[in-house]
């Protein structure tokens, strides 16, 4: 199986001009610190669960670990909807993404039946949820009531490793997101980060072995291959980035953020334009 090398850079600030529907332009404040986590062990996977596999990050995070050489059971309300994704396909993105170690099911990440599925039938070493879909769409506490109902399946079958992915400005890391992002987090996006929220506190809650994503603006660019988890305000991070750090969050034994929620955004996040476009947003 190959082994991912994940860069972590910690930034103590990085400025940000805009709200993640608009732009982003900063500057570094201070030199990077940069770790790399070469030695650390990876776990024997066979097998990872992908909770909205065919989502713009599930898709990353279900076509990378398929590329390593893992098996993946991925979770979608509708399964003809995965593709291979824009950031990591290359020429083949948009195309229907089939291999022989891919199973999808569908179903509802609330029904207790439908997660039972995924579980059933062959061992899961780790589990990804990146779950999204408007409020409108997928209703107010789909979040909170998927994870949970996932963390009891996680239990019941003894798995551990768990990667769950929200946002910047979620839980405590409300100061990390920009302004005009905060602004919309308490008016248009109130009823998601309440969902958000309660999503977070299930998970720090599960006495699993967790680690939440809060990734910054995201784009559907190529990876770069380093991620910086940050202390200061969030800048951009391809979702295939995203997608690498949520794999090895489940793969890597002594992976450094488990039972902690990580705020990340690529090397580009520090002076970046916000991708608009239909694709970024999920709308094609």
């Amino acid at each position: 199986m190959k082994l991912s090398i994940l860069t972590v850079s910690l930034l103590s600030t990085l400025s940000v001009a805009d709200a993640f529907r608009s732009s982003f332009a900063g500057s570094r404040a201070g030199p990077v610190a940069t770790a790399r986590t070469n030695d650390s062990t990876m776990l024997c996977m066979k097998t990872i669960a992908v909770f909205g596999a065919s989502g713009l990050t599930g898709s990353e995070c279900v076509f990378q670990a398929l590329k390593e050489g893992d098996t993946v059971i991925g979770l979608a309300r509708t399964p003809s909807n995965l593709k291979i994704p824009e950031g990591s396909g290359g020429d083949n993105a948009g195309k229907p993404l089939n291999e022989p170690n891919l199973t999808m099911i569908g179903g509802d990440v609330t029904n207790k039946d439908d997660v039972a599925k995924v579980f059933a039938g062959q061992d899961v070493d780790g589990v990804i949820i990146a779950l999204g879909g408007k409020t409108s769409d997928v209703g107010e506490t789909m979040l909170t009531d998927g994870t949970n109902t996932v963390i009891a399946a996680m239990k019941e079958k003894g798995v551990k490793r768990l990667a769950v992915v929200t946002s910047i400005g979620a839980g405590d890391s409300e100061s990390q997101a920009p302004l005009m992002f905060k602004a919309l987090m308490m008016t248009v996006m109130k009823k998601i980060f309440v969902d958000k929220n309660n999503q977070e506190d299930a998970t720090t809650k599960s006495g699993l072995e967790y680690c939440i994503v809060r990734p910054g603006g995201l784009t559907v660019d190529a990876p770069t291959g380093i991620i910086n988890v940050i202390d200061g305000k969030a800048g951009s991070i391809p979702r295939a980035d995203v997608a690498q750090f949520c794999l090895d969050a489940v793969r890597v034994e002594d992976f450094p953020y488990i039972g902690k929620a990580a705020c990340i955004s690529s090397v580009g996040g520090t002076a970046w334009k916000k991708d608009r476009s239909k694709a970024a947003r999920g709308e094609m």
